[in-house]
């Protein structure tokens, strides 16, 4: 990729729209500190960054009219954080892809390890969700990652990607953004432990083995102190962060590493 990405996944928070703008509004107040045109932001290796935000559904429309009208209108692009199923049969609870798309969301997350382990969505399920989202012209953020680092965990992550992948043209996966997500990294989860970059890379050999996405993203836990670790390789293209991306102080100190900006 030209630029490296950072995917702030608010999960299911804040809890209201003043939060949300409150979030945003300090996010915007600090890159318009910086002074500088988009394109002059670059970090490790003189690539650019940018950002992609993904709200809960219930704040998308107002999150899209706030970067349009902000400084964050030249750094900043709205996302979704699932899609249904299908759009022409009728799903209650379900936001469509044809929804999405007329809000002008451009990435949408898939198959985060939330809803995998947790809501019990299957590799069939999200194989369909990229479908939709790539017919819908829009971007998929497919989630990939081992529960366990455990002797078989290769074995596990060739399958799930082959399953998730299936029938994909080669063309449609070199239009997929791959976000490899060890769940055994991620701090909310118990017995979790950090990852390493090395590790990471080593997964994400057996990823681009496999198949040629458009990016390769690193979503374990994430924070101020370690995110460059994982950016300065040449190998993750940029970052899916969690937590950290609504705690409007952390996310900017991740801006300000990232950015190499003091």
């Amino acid at each position: 990729m030209d630029k490296k990405l950072i995917v702030a996944n608010w999960k299911n928070h804040p809890d209201s729209l003043a939060q949300a703008q409150e979030i945003l509004d300090f996010i915007n107040d600090y890159l318009e500190s910086l002074n500088d045109p988009p394109s002059a932001r670059s970090g490790g290796g003189g690539k650019e960054f940018g950002l992609v935000v993904c709200p809960p559904f219930i704040f998308i429309e107002e999150v899209g009219k706030i970067l349009k009208t902000s400084h964050l209108e030249h750094d900043a692009v709205l996302g979704a954080q699932d899609i249904a199923i299908e759009d022409k049969i009728s799903l209650t609870g379900e936001v469509s892809g044809t929804m999405l798309n007329k809000l002008g969301v451009r990435y949408v997350i898939i198959g985060h390890s939330e809803r995998r382990w947790k809501l019990g969505e299957s590799d069939k399920m999200v194989n369909q969700k990229i479908k939709i989202t790539l017919r819908d012209d829009m971007i998929p953020i497919v989630c990939i990652g081992e529960k366990t680092r455990d002797s078989d965990f290769r074995n596990f992550l060739e399958e799930q990607i082959r399953t998730t992948f299936a029938g994909l043209s080669v063309d449609e996966i070199g239009k997929c953004i791959v976000a490899y997500e060890p769940v055994w990294a991620i701090s909310t989860n118990t017995g979790a432990h950090p990852d390493t970059p090395t590790s990471t890379l080593g997964s994400i050999g057996i990823i681009k083995g496999l198949i040629s996405p458009r990016a390769v993203l690193y979503g374990g836990s994430l924070n101020s102190k370690n995110i460059m670790d994982f950016l300065k390789e040449n190998e993750i293209d940029g970052v899916l962060v969690g937590g950290a991306s609504v705690d409007k102080e952390e996310f900017v100190k991740i801006l300000k590493a990232v950015f190499k900006l003091k």
